[in-house]
C-alpha cells in the first residue's frame, strides 16, 4: 500500500527535540520518514538514524535515508521520468506551493504543474513544498498526487500528532 504521507526530518526547524517530533508524528499516524540531517558528521548521523529507525520500525514504519535508493527528490518532469526509469519506490515533486523551508528552488510548480507531471509517470508522486494544511493536501490529491511529503510544517507544529492526523484525515 502506498503511504499517504512522508515526513522529512529537519532538527533545525523542529520546535522541540527531533525524537519528540518524530514520536508525535508516529502517534498521529505517519509511517514513512526520510532522514535529512546531512550537516551532521557521519557517526552522528548514523547514531541518529539508528535511534530514530528503532522508534519508527517499532511503530510499524520505515525510515529512509535522503540519499537512499527508494526515493528521489524531483523539481521537474525530466527529474520524474529519470526517477521512474531508475526504479525508485517514490518521488517527491517540489515546490508545489511557496515554502519557508526551501525558498531557493525557484517558483512554485503549482497545482496544474503537479497534476500534469504526477500523471505522466508510473511511480507514486508526492507533493512537497508548502503543503501545510488539510485543504492543500486535498488539492494535491485531486491533482493526482499519491500523497504529500511534509517537512517544516510538521517540524514546527505545536502538536505534531494532531497536525499529522489532520493531514492524513484529509
Amino acid at each position: 500500500m502506498t503511504p499517504g504521507l512522508i515526513v522529512f526530518t529537519d532538527r533545525r526547524q523542529a520546535t522541540r527535540p527531533l525524537d519528540e517530533v518524530v514520536d508525535g508524528a508516529l502517534d498521529g499516524g505517519a509511517r514513512i520518514f526520510v532522514l535529512r540531517e546531512d550537516d551532521l558528521r557521519a557517526a552522528e548521523r548514523a547514531a541518529l538514524a539508528e535511534r530514530l529507525g528503532a522508534m519508527i520500525t517499532g511503530a510499524g514504519g520505515r525510515l529512509l535515508l535522503e540519499e537512499g535508493p527508494e526515493l528521489r527528490k524531483c523539481h521537474d518532469l525530466g527529474d520524474l521520468v529519470a526517477a521512474a526509469t531508475g526504479g525508485v519506490d517514490y518521488a517527491t515533486l517540489s515546490p508545489i506551493y511557496p515554502t519557508r523551508s526551501k525558498p531557493g528552488y525557484g517558483p512554485p510548480l503549482g497545482l496544474a504543474g503537479l497534476g500534469r507531471m504526477a500523471l505522466a509517470v508510473a511511480i507514486p508522486v508526492y507533493a512537497l513544498g508548502g503543503v501545510d494544511s488539510p485543504a492543500r493536501v486535498r488539492d494535491c490529491l485531486d491533482q493526482g498526487a499519491a500523497g504529500v511529503a511534509v517537512m517544516g510544517a510538521v517540524m514546527r507544529a505545536d502538536d505534531p500528532a494532531r497536525f499529522v492526523k489532520e493531514l492524513l484525515t484529509a
